[in-house]
């Protein structure tokens, strides 16, 4: 099994960006605009932009940070400060333990986890996977990053699987399309609930 780790192991991206944009006084439908923008771009397929290159690891995340900002304005029109922008970001990321435990339950049922995430520059709790995973998987830190067929392959390779013995859970429904394309057996996260269905109706939980 492959997890995804922001908004699948943690709380919501939305609502961690909803209280940063709410902290640091942020125009919350200018950011939208941005960011609409840029999502679209960075899964279109047609070249790349700042998200893109801030996940494969060819965009420094400073410079991400100083693209983004001037970007933004404060709701009185003010500067937004670059510097620690990603940080404060995800400030409000937060674990989701029964997802934890859930990860447990399959490790314990004989099943080896992985971990493939799409790196923003933030940092990780990496003392909490010691143990919990057989392999993870960092976009910036392998050069490659979903939805790219590649970083599937990787992920799957390192734990000495064919992709279609693999099952992949994300809250991003292109990702697990992609990884589905591949021959995975896709989960789309919404809740930890749903998630523990699916989980078990593919045999991987009791």
């Amino acid at each position: 099994m492959i997890t995804d780790w922001g908004g699948v192991l943690t709380s919501p991206l939305d609502q961690a960006v909803d209280a940063w944009l709410a902290a640091d006084r942020i125009d919350a439908a200018g950011y939208r605009t941005v960011m609409r923008a840029w999502v679209r771009q960075a899964y279109d397929g047609a070249g790349t932009n700042p998200i893109h290159g801030l996940e494969d690891g060819t965009l420094d995340p400073a410079e991400f940070e100083r693209l983004l900002a001037a970007e933004l304005r404060t709701v009185d029109g003010g500067p937004v400060p670059a510097a620690g922008l990603i940080e404060r970001m995800f400030a409000a990321f937060a674990p989701v333990e029964e997802m934890y435990a859930l990860l447990e339950e399959v490790r314990d049922g004989g099943v080896q986890v992985a971990l493939l995430s799409n790196s923003w520059g933030n940092a990780y709790p990496r003392d909490r996977w010691t143990g919990l995973f057989d392999a993870v998987v960092i976009s910036c830190e392998v050069g490659m990053r979903k939805p790219d067929e590649a970083i599937f392959r990787h992920a799957a390779d390192l734990l000495g699987l064919p992709p279609g013995d693999c099952v992949f859970i994300d809250d991003i429904v292109h990702n697990t399309r992609a990884a589905e394309a591949l021959g995975m057996r896709g989960v789309h996260h919404t809740t930890p609930a749903e998630t523990r269905l699916a989980l078990t109706a593919l045999d991987l939980l009791a």
